[in-house]
């Protein structure tokens, strides 16, 4: 699967009459705790080429920031490409788990979430709060502290 897919796939949530509406600040997050997830759960990258870094509001992953950034602070409307039949069934239920697990909180509470973390706070190390950051976050960051929390449960 691709990162775009993916983040299509959550806008697909998108239901402006029933209150559901998702920001670039949003999206980036569950997209990047389907990643954490993935790698903690199946030890591999759900999103192949594709890296998140530890900016200031939280892990992003640049190309999908270029995508959406004029969307600025505005909810991102239902993608009208949508087709539920690119996705199989697997990914469907995947993803639907990403969803039922971060879909229902705001972007600032994800970003808050994220600030808590250690693979984010690790990657910034002690730069102060809102500094400009591009270093990536490690696939091994994300899979031990994401993993950790698997054992726990």
């Amino acid at each position: 699967m691709d990162i775009f897919s993916a983040a299509k796939y959550f806008l697909s949530k998108v239901d402006e009459e029933e209150g559901v509406l998702i920001t670039h600040l949003k999206l980036q997050k569950i997209v990047y705790y389907a990643q954490a997830w993935y790698l903690a759960i199946y030890g591999r990258r759900l999103f192949e080429d594709k890296q998140f870094e530890a900016w200031a509001h939280g892990p992003v992953n640049p190309e999908l920031f270029q995508v959406y950034r004029g969307y600025g602070y505005q909810p991102i409307p239902f993608p009208e490409d949508f087709d539920p039949t690119d996705y199989s069934r697997g990914e469907k239920d995947y993803l639907d788990q990403i969803w039922s697990l971060y879909g229902r909180f705001d972007a600032k509470y994800l970003e808050a979430l994220t600030h808590k973390e250690e693979p984010w706070l690790s990657t910034r190390g002690d730069l102060p709060e809102g500094a400009r950051c591009d270093t990536p976050i490690s696939d091994d960051l994300m899979t031990e502290y994401y993993g950790g929390l698997v054992e726990d449960e």
